[in-house]
C-alpha cells in the first residue's frame, strides 16, 4: 500500500459512523450484509448509510456486490491487512516488538 492509499483509507475511518459499519463489515467476515442490515444494525438512516457506504468503497475499504435485488457490502480484507502493513512497517526498527502489557498487567493482588 502506498502513503496515498493509506491517508485516504485512514480519512474514510476517522468518522464515527464510517468506523462502526467498518467494524460491522468485518464482523459479519466475507460473506458481508445487505444495507438494509447494515442500518438496521447500526440504527442509521438510510441516505446517511448510503454517503458512508460511498466513502468507505471510494476508499477501498469495503466491496459492494448485487445479489439479486439487493446490494451486499463486505470488508475488503486485502486493503485493511494492506493498512495494518504500512501501519507497522518497519515496526520496533526491525527488532522483535515486546508486548506493552504482559498478562500481570491486569492481574489485582
Amino acid at each position: 500500500m502506498d502513503t496515498k492509499a493509506a491517508i485516504a483509507a485512514l480519512a474514510a475511518l476517522a468518522q464515527e459512523s464510517r468506523l462502526a459499519v467498518f467494524r460491522l463489515l468485518v464482523q459479519a467476515g466475507p460473506a458481508g450484509m445487505a444495507a438494509s442490515r447494515i442500518a438496521e444494525a447500526l440504527g442509521m438512516p438510510a441516505s446517511s448509510l448510503s454517503f458512508h457506504l460511498k466513502e468507505l468503497s471510494h476508499a477501498g475499504l469495503i466491496v459492494p456486490q448485487q445479489q439479486g435485488r439487493f446490494i451486499i457490502y463486505a470488508a475488503q480484507f486485502e486493503t485493511m491487512n494492506g493498512l495494518l502493513s504500512f501501519l507497522t512497517e518497519n515496526c520496533c526498527g526491525g527488532t522483535p516488538c515486546t508486548p506493552s502489557c504482559t498478562p500481570a498487567c491486569g492481574a489485582t493482588s
